[in-house]
């Protein structure tokens, strides 16, 4: 397993030791010895899945509170995380990831910040631990396209949740 820190504070990009032979691929996706040897130590209480077609942009989601491990089980998606610290010097800053089950990267992202991904392949599963309980009360969403974050995504017009595509902000 390599630890790697970003630019963005507690966002780190981790990839993981994969084992293949003719039988097909292992893949161990968390260890907690072994991210505590990299310093992270996180209760994670909650598993997700969601998955989705091709084109399909679901995001941007956080919360205040919650970290989040962020990997692709399935198929392919680019991963953006933006800075949603509205007290932070880094406000509105983000990083894309492009994460598959055949890379076997996964993505530690802090409270306060985003997370959207856009399916690249046919269908792709995004599997993420939650070091809290899911509190949509608590949730906030930014719109995919935001002026504020100027992300750039590889599609003009993706498939977006109403929630996705009109947003609201905390």
């Amino acid at each position: 397993m390599k630890v790697t820190d970003t630019r963005l504070p507690g966002v780190k990009l981790i990839e993981l030791d994969r084992f293949e032979d003719f039988r097909g691929t292992y893949i161990e996706s968390y260890n907690r010895t072994d991210y505590l040897e990299h310093g992270i130590d996180i209760d994670f209480v909650q598993d997700d899945f969601s998955m989705s077609t091709k084109h399909v942009l679901r995001g941007i989601h956080g919360d205040q509170t919650t970290w989040k491990l962020v990997s692709c089980v399935y198929g392919k998606f680019r991963l953006v995380v933006v800075n949603c610290d509205k007290d932070s010097e880094l406000f509105g800053q983000w990083l894309a990831f492009d994460l598959s089950e055949t890379n076997a990267h996964q993505v530690l992202i802090p409270p306060k910040y985003g997370n959207a991904h856009l399916v690249m392949s046919e269908q792709a599963i995004f599997h993420y631990k939650q070091s809290t309980y899911y509190n949509p009360e608590g949730q906030f969403t930014y719109c995919w396209d935001d002026p504020a974050f100027n992300i750039w995504w590889p599609i003009k017009q993706p498939i977006l949740s109403q929630r996705d595509d009109l947003g609201y902000r905390v």
